[in-house]
């Protein structure tokens, strides 16, 4: 890329919320050292949810993405990748221009997806190299975990979406017993098998940074 093509990509992704920047990390795409960006905004409210700062759509705490750009630019040859957190990146309009902005300057791409914006998430496959996709319960049992009604039908779209890609993916659930208890795993869990789903990976809870009191006690 260019250096006037450079600054063209950097004047186009300017709008892209950044709520936080993990300068260095091994556990956001497994078996990589990233950068994670951690974007402003979600329409979801999980229960379980460790960001919940990244909620709301605005912040006065943004990082100017231009700051991002220019340490990212820092790093080239020194990380692997970069990966798109959140909150949930495809909220969005200025994700997949700030995609390929960080793909100029060498870099593998990763993103974190729940999946509420199955038409964005398309727009953005082919522009990634790896996806870690939350599935959050049985499809039709969504409402429980984030609050809004229809989000399984939107999850469950996404989902078809990645597996039809054939990109490289980390397919997992967060679980909290108030949430998902035994047989609600049993039917998500067949649900996925149905789908084709190849792997699936439970991961715990984590307290940190949790505000929900009914899920700390």
């Amino acid at each position: 890329m260019s250096v006037g093509s450079s600054a063209k990509s950097r004047q186009r992704s300017a709008e892209l919320r950044v709520g936080g920047l993990t300068k260095i990390s091994t556990c956001d795409w497994p078996g990589e050292l990233v950068a994670t960006i951690f974007c402003q905004g979600c329409p979801w409210d999980c229960g379980y949810c460790h960001n919940p700062h990244l909620i709301p759509p605005t912040s006065e705490d943004t990082i100017p993405w231009s700051e991002v750009m220019d340490f990212l630019a820092s790093r080239r040859g020194l990380l692997d990748g970069v990966v798109f957190s959140g909150g949930e990146p495809t909220l969005q309009a200025a994700l997949p221009e700030a995609i390929r902005a960080v793909r100029g300057l060498g870099f593998r791409i990763g993103l974190h997806s729940a999946g509420p914006y199955p038409g964005r998430l398309a727009q953005v496959l082919p522009l990634i190299d790896w996806i870690g996709f939350d599935v959050k319960a049985a499809f039709a049992e969504y409402q429980r975990v984030t609050g809004v009604a229809g989000s399984g039908a939107k999850g469950r779209a996404s989902l078809l979406k990645v597996l039809a890609s054939g990109i490289a993916c980390d397919i997992r659930t967060t679980v909290h017993d108030l949430l998902l208890d035994e047989m609600a795993l049993a039917r998500l869990t067949t649900e996925l098998e149905t789908l084709g789903v190849p792997a699936h990976r439970l991961q715990p809870f984590r307290a940190t940074g949790c505000t929900n009191p009914a899920l700390l006690a």
